[in-house]
């Protein structure tokens, strides 16, 4: 968390020093405040933060991917004359042993148009997840597993 708070500083540095205090120079700031840390001695007391922040960032970038494609979908399917909707509630097993991670993962279910976690058993690590659009839910854990929670697994381990 120390380097986040510098790197952040680091990015406040850099648009003091440009005179600039847009967002597109703070996320500038950001970067240079990365790779300035990374390449040096502080990677050595802390190599975990340089690990993790770009796995949370691929994170943000495939939940804001599937975000986009899944509100596509559910304009598709109410502004179309032919419905393919085949709603049904799908039991999804999952690995994590972090209450955190299990909370994160039905969050972004959650958020996600056309998905809705309708209840987790902590006990047996299941989510009960209603899907608007499946019509194989194999397919759909497949893509929970491969997808979101293999992501925050690396994000967050």
């Amino acid at each position: 968390m120390q380097l986040f708070l510098m790197n952040i500083l680091l990015a406040i540095s850099w648009c003091a020093l440009t005179s600039d205090a847009t967002l597109d120079n703070v996320v500038i700031g950001m970067v240079v405040g990365f790779l300035a840390m990374a390449l040096s001695p502080v990677r050595k007391f802390n190599n975990s933060y340089f690990r993790r922040l770009p796995k949370v960032l691929i994170l943000i970038g495939y939940f804001l991917k599937e975000l986009v494609l899944s509100g596509l979908r559910a304009t598709w399917e109410v502004l179309a004359p032919a419905s393919n909707r085949l709603p049904c509630v799908v039991e999804v097993s999952t690995d994590f042993s972090d209450q955190n991670q299990l909370l994160l993962l039905s969050q972004l279910i959650s958020l996600t148009p056309g998905t809705l976690v309708v209840d987790i058993d902590d006990e047996k690590k299941l989510l009960y997840v209603h899907s608007m659009f499946t019509s194989d839910a194999e397919q759909f854990r497949k893509e929970l597993r491969e997808g979101l929670e293999r992501r925050i697994r690396e994000a967050l381990d």
